[in-house]
């Protein structure tokens, strides 16, 4: 779809101080360096600009679910231009950075683009799952299984094994998870494992050590985990052929006798791939906002919703941005690359940093995260910076960015609740480093509860997205009652932080913690 035909108005006159330190001074070069205090525009500039609630308005009123949905569009038709997905290393990919960085230099910008190299999985053709004996089934892909993330290739058909399992549904299942549990097994069979405690990773490797010719691992059967199991092995080694399936599917294979076939034909490589970042010009420098969202998608599919969504929402606040943001604190926005694979582009933005320049991650005062905010039965959740959920609470500073969201929602008469940060996105590096995080998620794979639908709407017992990580996750696949709702919040906590971060002093202290890069593909 085309641009727009109006164009942005552009900032002011020699468009934005970069100040990113991000190691790259130009789109597609390399440098070093920070803005200088005549580069910035002092707190002075803006002193007279409007106040956090003015702002907030006039920034929700500019962030239009319409520009949402021509970004979204175009994202499709990137996509449908190259083999059908974004992902990491693909021509869909560069397509998507570009089309950003397009449209932030039109609206005034000066994106940086940051350049890093990953390891990716990319499946030469579709992947197998039948069984032979006795009651000859072909399964299908996404929906009774799915490819183990870095898999390896093979052909097998052979004997299917249960690996210390009763069948039964459980979250506690260490199928799998020790040499012992192989004990006897014969070379050269299937092994069939349920999910639980341990890896994929070890389940997988354990099963290739102990003789198996190929490894399917099923899902818990628990309420929310009894569909077909997305896992990854977290990154290339000398791996058998693997495949998650359903539940149902595994018990379908368990009987004794039972024969399957398992075939993956599929690649690990190196590819390069790109985070774009941009800044306002305004503001103090010292204390940057920072938002951010990923920009890749899955093999599977176009990604629309994971995360052309909170892309598109992203870009079209930093558009609205270059026309309302009088910010007294730097706002700095970023579309990360290969989040699919590990959070790898947030990660290497926050390591480069560190190790580079840490005086320009201390800067950072706080970090937002939008990964998919319009799913088809969602739910409105705001990350739990409190760890009010039992989960992990956030760097001190995070339960303020949780009650500003929560507090936008309630002045809209529109119920919100809490989500665990459980590292499957983007805020993880930013935890990392003691840096208040929060943001706003719409929910994935997970089953609406009942007392969800009635906070929401929505069906319950139904996916929040049912097309999470599959070819249907296309234009077809956003709530744009959703996108609407959710670029709201996005721009009235963006516009209260832009104005001032004081909410977020009480006991700060920034204290780093371990951090593990995950996928959106679960590990256990």
């Amino acid at each position: 779809m085309s641009s727009r035909l109006t164009p942005r108005r552009r900032l002011g006159a020699g468009g934005l101080a970069l100040g990113l330190a991000l190691g790259v001074t130009a789109v597609g070069t390399t440098g070093t360096g920070t803005a200088s205090a005549a580069e910035k525009k002092s707190d002075r500039s803006v002193a007279l600009g409007p106040s956090a609630d003015q702002l907030s308005r006039q920034l929700q009123r500019a962030t239009k679910p319409q520009g949402v949905r021509e970004h979204l569009l175009r994202l499709q038709a990137i996509s449908d231009a190259n083999g059908g997905n974004r992902s990491t290393g693909t021509p869909g990919y560069q397509a998507s950075k570009d089309y950003v960085v397009d449209r932030l230099r039109d609206a005034g910008y000066r994106p940086q683009v940051q350049p890093f190299t990953v390891d990716v999985f990319r499946e030469n053709a579709p992947s197998e799952l039948e069984q032979v004996l006795p009651d000859p089934t072909t399964y299908v892909g996404d929906e009774d299984f799915a490819v183990m993330e870095y898999a390896g290739s093979g052909d097998v058909t052979a004997e299917v094994v249960v690996v210390d399992t009763d069948l039964s549904p459980s979250a506690t299942s260490t199928s799998g998870c020790e040499d012992a549990d192989f004990a006897g097994f014969p070379a050269g069979s299937i092994a069939l494992m349920q999910r639980g405690t341990c890896g994929f990773v070890d389940k997988v490797t354990n099963a290739g050590e102990a003789g198996a010719a190929a490894a399917i691992i099923f899902n818990r059967g628990t309420e929310g985990e009894d569909g077909v199991l997305n896992g990854t092995l977290g990154g290339p080694g000398d791996y058998i052929p693997a495949v998650g399936a359903s539940y149902a599917t595994g018990l379908d294979l368990a009987d004794d006798g039972t024969v399957a076939r398992v075939a993956v034909d599929a690649v690990s490589e190196s590819a390069r791939t790109w985070n774009v970042v941009a800044e306002t010009p305004y503001g103090n420098g010292g204390n940057v906002v920072m938002a951010g969202a990923h920009l890749d998608s899955v093999a599977e599919g176009a990604g629309i919703n994971d995360n052309g969504s909170g892309s598109a929402g992203l870009l079209e606040l930093a558009e609205a941005a270059a026309e309302r943001g009088y910010f007294r604190n730097t706002v700095r926005f970023a579309w990360w690359g290969a989040e699919e694979q590990g959070l790898f582009g947030s990660d290497h933005y926050v390591s480069d940093l560190k190790a580079d320049n840490p005086g320009a991650l201390a800067d950072i005062r706080m970090y937002l995260n939008f990964d998919m905010i319009g799913s088809p039965n969602f739910a409105r959740f705001v990350y739990d910076g409190d760890g009010s959920t039992g989960g992990p609470e956030g760097p001190a500073g995070s339960a303020a960015i949780e009650k500003t969201f929560r507090k936008h929602f309630r002045g809209k008469d529109l119920a919100s609740a809490p989500t665990e940060f459980n590292g499957r996105s983007d805020y993880g590096p930013f935890i990392a480093e003691g840096i208040p995080a929060g943001g706003l998620f719409s929910g994935a794979e997970g089953v609406k509860t009942d007392e969800e639908a009635a906070l929401f709407g929505g069906t319950a017992g139904e996916a929040y997205d049912a097309c999470y990580h599959q070819a249907c996750d296309d234009i077809s696949n956003v709530n744009m009652r959703a996108i609407n709702q959710f670029t709201n919040a996005m721009a009235d906590a963006t516009a209260r932080y832009g104005t001032s971060t004081k909410a977020l002093n009480a006991d700060y202290e920034r204290t780093s913690r371990p951090f593990t890069p995950r996928s959106d593909a679960a590990r256990r």
